[in-house]
């Protein structure tokens, strides 16, 4: 398929990015769809529905809610999205690419089983292990299943593409990034007193067990604040936790932050921690650096890919008394942190939303292209 040919896509992404609660993977399907759109491409994404959820067309890309019900939590979402998406596919098969987002708890419903279109696959979220050991179900058998079932996917990481392999060697799988908004870069950055933790408020996956055991050790010997931003199942219990610890006059909830002031709080951070058990890429910490902000992570893959030495700190995984020590020590380090924020700045312009869009459309193309003609 030339360059130049328009493609008719239908994208299945499980979060709409109007939906309250969304995360990172929504904004790379927007940003991503828009460029296309843009292109003179046509792109129509089949999204949970949810309540005041609308059919619209947003930035040129066309949102079209599936489910029955109001979908008022994520459950029935998720099993509104799962029960009606076959069908809703169905009635949109005059297209050239079906492309399947990867979404929690199982990865993948196989969709070159059943949607009878060129399909590819873009995996931002592979850990249905995890979700298995958490609620006792077998949700990693389904991920691999629909693995194998794959012949060509977008990893969001080499990380991810290497876990990808090892469940079916005969993919084809493209290592696309995320990009950064632009926004982040014109932010003044501060070497300022609080701590930042931004994202889904999910205990296990996220580690906010560990931040608040390492907050608990740092805070008494540190100035400022640790800021949990964002919202999420498990914020009840994060807030429960806090008290727990003792930590109520040292830990500030802000909800759910976006656009401007999203990056006005990561610049206005001393550090950005993303405890993460596990990322498939690690927007928070790339849009962190972006802003002019240094980045505490565990030493594991993905965040190991957008944390490069000298614009902030990877420790060892999982370990609460290096982290809390780590914490420590960076509010004996104004200058070191300021250093650590211009590297990471510098290393977060590369990745640009128009360069990206560009590669994922060459890998549409070629998904297209490797269907024999009949």
């Amino acid at each position: 398929m030339g360059t130049d040919t328009t493609m008719r896509i239908l994208h299945l992404g499980f979060e709409d990015p109007r939906m309250p609660g969304a995360g990172g993977g929504s904004v790379r399907t927007h940003e991503m769809n828009k460029r296309l759109v843009a292109a003179g491409h046509d792109v129509t994404v089949l999204t949970t529905g949810y309540p005041d959820a609308v059919e619209r067309v947003q930035d040129g890309v066309h949102y079209v809610p599936v489910g029955a019900g109001r979908g008022a939590n994520r459950l029935t979402r998720l099993a509104g999205y799962v029960s009606g998406l076959p069908a809703a596919a169905r009635r949109h098969q005059d297209v050239d690419l079906v492309v399947e987002d990867f979404f929690a708890p199982f990865s993948t419903m196989a969709a070159p089983l059943w949607t009878g279109r060129p399909t590819i696959g873009i995996v931002q979220w592979l850990h249905a292990r995890a979700k298995a050991s958490e609620y006792g179900l077998p949700f990693h058998l389904v991920e691999r299943v629909g693995v194998r079932k794959h012949h060509h996917l977008i990893a969001v990481s080499r990380g991810t593409a290497d876990q990808l392999l090892a469940m079916n060697p005969r993919l084809r799988v493209d290592v696309i990034g995320n990009g950064v908004d632009p926004q982040a870069f014109t932010t003044t950055p501060q070497t300022g007193r609080d701590v930042v933790f931004l994202g889904r408020l999910e205990i296990v996956g996220k580690g906010l067990d560990l931040l608040l055991a390492a907050w608990a050790r740092a805070s008494a010997l540190v100035a400022g604040q640790l800021i949990v931003a964002g919202g999420g199942p498990d914020e009840a219990r994060v807030r429960a936790r806090v008290a727990e610890l003792g930590l109520s006059h040292r830990v500030s909830f802000a909800g759910w932050v976006r656009g401007e002031e999203k990056f006005r709080l990561l610049a206005s951070a001393r550090l950005v921690v993303v405890p993460s058990r596990h990322e498939t890429f690690g927007l928070v910490a790339l849009e962190a650096l972006a802003s002019g902000t240094p980045v505490i992570a565990f030493d594991i893959p993905c965040l190991r890919e957008v944390v490069p030495p000298g614009a902030g700190w990877r420790i060892p995984p999982f370990d609460v008394n290096a982290l809390a020590e780590r914490i420590i020590a960076t509010h004996a380090e104004d200058g070191q942190l300021a250093a650590a924020g211009r590297a990471g700045r510098a290393f977060a312009e590369s990745y640009d939303w128009d360069v990206l869009a560009g590669l994922q459309a060459d890998a549409y193309r070629a998904a297209i292209d490797a269907v024999p003609a009949h």
